[in-house]
């Protein structure tokens, strides 16, 4: 009789290793990229937002200094400006937040984890929300200006947003 695992020439008999089709392997290696090439790009972008938030005078410095403000728009806009200054430090909070996650979990884990993926959910949903938060800030500030301030405020805004002119 022979030994287990023993075949009739004596050599060890291994069980055929069961190999991953190289179509499911492809498209799990081009799943993990895609979420590797979207955490980074969103860390990156996340990044960009929080630097420029110091970088060249800021709309509210243009608001101020260019648009020829009554003492009541001023008084306004402060008001706007204070509030979504603390809402923008919380958002940005939370983006440093998922950042920090995605960090960790892409050094502590598998490309195609739960855990890389969970991060990166939260990384767009923080910056959707910072986002949003701005532009909704934006919209409120323009709410204050006459029309002809509206459009000078609106002209900064567009070069702001396509970087034009910077």
């Amino acid at each position: 009789m022979l030994a287990p695992g023993r075949a009739h020439n004596g050599n060890v008999h291994r069980p055929r290793e069961k190999s991953m089709k190289p179509g499911l392997r492809n498209l799990l290696v081009t799943i993990a990229l895609a979420i590797l090439a979207a955490g980074g790009g969103a860390w990156l972008s996340a990044r960009y937002v929080i630097s420029r938030n110091g970088a060249g005078p800021s709309l509210h410095d243009m608001v101020h200094r260019d648009l020829d403000l009554t003492a009541e728009q001023s008084r306004r806009l402060d008001v706007i400006e204070q509030a979504y200054a603390a809402e923008r430090q919380a958002l940005e909070a939370e983006v440093r937040t998922a950042n920090r996650e995605l960090a960790d979990a892409i050094r502590d884990g598998h490309r195609d984890s739960p855990r890389v993926e969970a991060a990166v959910d939260h990384l767009h949903h923080a910056m959707g929300g910072l986002q949003k938060a701005t532009i909704a800030h934006v919209f409120d500030m323009r709410a204050v200006l006459t029309p002809e301030q509206a459009r000078a405020f609106d002209a900064e805004v567009f070069a702001a947003l396509t970087q034009e002119g910077r």
